[in-house]
């Protein structure tokens, strides 16, 4: 190869691999839970993170879900051996459930599911509908819990984890 060529090539891989370190390790739904959105009707509400992990995290999270998983079943609570078996056939389920309340439109709601816990994450612009949208999902059989990660309006830090790129807080006043 000619000099420069190989300089050229050396330059392109250099720039490829900055740019991966700065975007930070790749992060995937490794498990598989489900992680949907209801509602989208606050534009500036900050995207939860989701089940989405670093092959490191990943890694470190293996043996707690193993544990968490039968924990269910050797307490009796559970027909299945693995909670998180429980949570595909649940989400649509949930899903159904979550759009059937009044108002939820008006709200920017995700649901992650995991062991059949159900978390509620996103924005909505009253209390009142959060607590709707918590006892739809507790109500239904096979869920465990409901983690209501919810904010009123879109202003503040989220109580979840938010997915890179996305607004930390809302900034039109209109979306409260």
């Amino acid at each position: 190869m000619h000099r420069p060529a190989l300089l050229l090539v050396s330059l392109l891989a250099a720039q490829a691999g900055t740019a991966q370190e700065t975007a930070g390790p790749t992060k995937q739904n490794w498990f598989d839970d489900p992680f949907f959105q209801v509602s989208a009707g606050l534009p500036a509400c900050a995207t939860p993170e989701g089940p989405f992990y670093t092959a490191e995290e990943r890694r470190l999270q293996t043996h707690s879900r193993l544990e968490r998983g039968t924990s269910c079943w050797l307490a009796g609570q559970c027909a299945d051996s693995n909670a998180y078996r429980y949570d595909k056939p649940l989400a649509p389920k949930v899903r159904a459930a979550l759009r059937a309340v009044p108002g939820v439109d008006r709200g920017s709601v995700w649901v992650v599911i995991q062991r059949r816990w159900v978390y509620l994450q996103g924005c909505v612009p009253n209390t009142a509908l959060a607590r709707k949208l918590e006892r739809a999902a507790r109500a239904l059989p096979d869920v465990e819990t409901v983690v209501p990660d919810l904010m009123t309006g879109t202003r503040g830090k989220p109580p979840y984890p938010v997915a890179m790129g996305s607004p930390r807080h809302g900034i039109r006043p209109t979306d409260r």
